[in-house]
């Protein structure tokens, strides 16, 4: 996917003013508010505008995917960091290990086992959150809600680094409730950090304390 020039640019500067209003309106501001810029399916020069305009977090659903394009880029830039944002399989733990410097979508006890096993050999785990399915929708990865206080436990007792909680509410409910419901669910199990708001309900997200908003169409344009 190809970027117009100076669009990104532009585009970034006003994601960015909107986050600082919304922080100004939250009902549990955060410390911080970080924009992870989703870069899936943009291509290395539309990922270079973001860079040269400043931006440094990137979100990124496919390790395959990462891997074609980030390894050198990370060379290029040392302070770039890359999360991971869409689902996991066991098979690729030790690529995403090596690549990724937050995994946001731990989301069941086999990943978690497959990530201390990992961090065994490599002596390095990315800071990880655990995913929540609030909306319980069949299609979408995600730990329910009943057992996400079950999985937070054993991840600890691997001594895995989770730090926080990260959802994609359902399209068609107001996200809101499920926001709210988030922000509580990592209060109730001393976590911090709250990925949650894209580009179309960050604000509200950040109303409700969110410390990671994912956007990738704001940033970059539709994705074909």
């Amino acid at each position: 996917m190809s970027i117009p020039e100076n669009l990104t640019s532009k585009n970034l500067e006003g994601i960015l003013a909107r986050i600082a209003l919304a922080r100004k309106a939250a009902f549990h501001p955060a410390p911080a508010t970080r924009l992870v810029a989703v870069s899936k399916t943009v291509d290395e020069a539309g990922i270079r505008q973001a860079l040269g305009a400043g931006q440094r977090l990137f979100g990124e659903n496919r390790v395959q995917e990462a891997q074609a394009k980030f390894p050198h880029l990370k060379r290029d830039y040392p302070d770039l960091e890359l999360h991971l944002i869409g689902p996991l399989q066991t098979n690729k733990v030790k690529e995403a290990v090596a690549l990724f410097d937050c995994i946001q979508t731990l989301d069941r006890i086999r990943l978690a086992d497959a990530l201390a096993a990992e961090q065994g050999k490599s002596g390095k785990c990315p800071q990880l959150l655990v995913q929540v399915n609030t909306g319980e929708e069949e299609q979408k990865a995600g730990v329910l809600p009943a057992e996400t206080a079950s999985l937070i436990a054993h991840a600890r007792k691997l001594e895995l680094p989770v730090t926080g909680l990260m959802c994609i509410p359902p399209a068609s409910q107001d996200p809101a409730p499920h926001f709210g419901f988030l922000a509580k669910l990592a209060r109730d199990n001393g976590l911090t950090q709250l990925s949650m708001g894209m580009s179309g309900d960050f604000e509200m997200a950040i109303r409700f304390g969110a410390t990671y908003v994912r956007v990738g169409t704001a940033i970059f344009g539709a994705r074909d």
